[in-house]
């Protein structure tokens, strides 16, 4: 099998290679040619990857300044294209040869926008695979939309512009045959993709003797009996460290490029979201919730029995909550059950009724379903769904209730009809996704 075959996206199919077969034990593996670059031709890529660097540092200063954190180091075989292990940047000498300047621009910003926007500290229990197709989905549609030219064969999907990886996570099919443009170096999976080939132990691992991991800084790599092996993985405490530094280089490039008046776009926009302190949606949930809560102290005049003097005495009563959960597919089970089990704790706190109504075009069947203040709020079996998304049946029977609720909560991805007519009690939109609201209070769950 071909080696390029596992990074479909930076074959150059005009480029034809000739085979041999090398017996490994009684493995059969195909091995290609290799040119061994000499030390003056090593020199000369690494000058130009330092050219590149250098104009991204005058023409776009908050760019240059996070690529300038990063040690320019040229890796072994290990590493086919380009790599980050949130400390440097790894690359391989031929790919990097085969690039012009502005595709080497283009890889330069994507490894230190990986770095920059922490996803090495972000990826928590999702799978690996995903989350590194998902940065770079984040990544790449942004620096193209900014002007900047990907290598050939690289895909970009413009309906991410915008989107950080969280977002783009949950919308990437899992049986997507698709690999990252680089590679991701930086949590526990990282090394093991790279020791296995399809014919066992690849055959310069036995035919090399065993390196120390390399500490070379980027002064260092000078010659081809100095390619750095691959570093080994991070630990969390380091992990955390790294993502503490990357935040303050964020914050720093963003005000050097701010004072050089050459900070807008889309950059700007994003790294304003990413120095924002972020709030986990549950508690914004509850912080929303908590200004309904009717629990109060009562200056009302008591009755004659308790004495002349008036002091305070605490009221208390019920709120009543309308949950709406839209069905139409766009929602995964998962994602409601954390839903449902995060409105049934703060219920339980602020004392009070829920009814719940599901809804995709149409209201289900079996809606609505009441829940009391000491009821535990549990997802019904069956809700439907599957269709498309329509809001208004949802306040077409809120309205034709005899009492108004104190607030409704809709938990759905935005993509649907909304009522024409804002109602006159408040609404909270809980959004999976990229889509704005017409009216309402909005909250990003994800």
């Amino acid at each position: 099998m071909d080696k390029q075959s596992h990074y479909p996206t930076w074959q150059n199919k005009s480029l034809k290679l000739e085979k041999k077969v090398g017996v490994v034990g009684e493995d059969i593996v195909p091995t290609e040619e290799k040119h061994t670059l000499s030390t003056e031709e090593l020199k000369a890529i690494k000058a130009r990857l330092t050219k590149a660097r250098t104009q991204l540092i005058l023409d776009k200063p908050f760019l240059g300044n996070l690529v300038l954190r990063l040690p320019l180091i040229v890796a072994d075989s290990w590493c086919k294209t380009s790599a980050t292990d949130a400390k440097s940047f790894y690359y391989n000498a031929d790919f990097i040869d085969s690039l012009n300047n502005h595709q080497i621009k283009f890889v330069l910003i994507h490894e230190a926008l990986h770095c920059a926007l922490t996803h090495f500290a972000r990826r928590g229990n999702r799978t690996k695979h995903k989350w590194d197709l998902a940065c770079d989905f984040a990544i790449n549609p942004l620096l193209v939309k900014e002007g900047f030219h990907p290598p050939i064969d690289v895909p970009i999907f413009q309906q991410y512009v915008g989107m950080i990886a969280e977002e783009i996570y949950p919308m990437i099919d899992g049986n997507l045959n698709q690999e990252p443009m680089d590679q991701h170096l930086y949590d526990d999976q990282a090394n093991d993709d790279s020791q296995q080939s399809e014919g066992g132990m690849r055959e310069d691992q036995l035919q090399q003797e065993p390196k120390p991991k390399s500490k070379a800084s980027e002064g260092e790599q000078s010659s081809a009996s100095s390619l750095a092996q691959q570093p080994a993985k991070l630990q969390p405490d380091e992990i955390e460290k790294l993502a503490s530094e990357w935040q303050k280089n964020l914050a720093s490039s963003a005000q050097l490029a701010q004072q050089a008046g050459k900070f807008d776009g889309e950059f700007a926009k994003l790294i304003d979201f990413f120095l924002q302190p972020q709030v986990l949606w549950q508690s914004l949930l509850a912080q929303y919730m908590s200004t309904f809560a009717r629990d109060d102290f009562s200056y009302s005049r008591p009755s004659r029995r308790t004495g002349e003097a008036i002091l305070p005495s605490l009221k208390s009563h019920q709120i009543d909550i309308i949950v709406a959960i839209d069905t139409s597919g766009s929602i995964s089970q998962e994602e409601v059950n954390e839903f449902v089990s995060e409105v049934s704790a703060i219920k339980s706190n602020l004392r009070a009724s829920i009814t719940l109504l599901a809804c995709d075009d149409k209201l289900c069947e079996h809606s609505p379903w009441r829940f009391e203040a000491w009821d535990e709020l549990q997802f019904p079996a069956s809700l439907g769904g599957g269709k498309g998304t329509n809001f208004n049946p949802v306040f077409d029977y809120i309205n034709a209730q005899d009492s108004a609720c104190d607030v409704v909560i809709y938990f759905t991805d935005a993509k649907g009809v909304f009522p024409e007519v804002e109602p006159n009690y408040p609404v909270m939109w809980l959004i999976k996704g990229k889509e704005c609201t017409p009216w309402g209070t909005r909250i990003q769950l994800n």
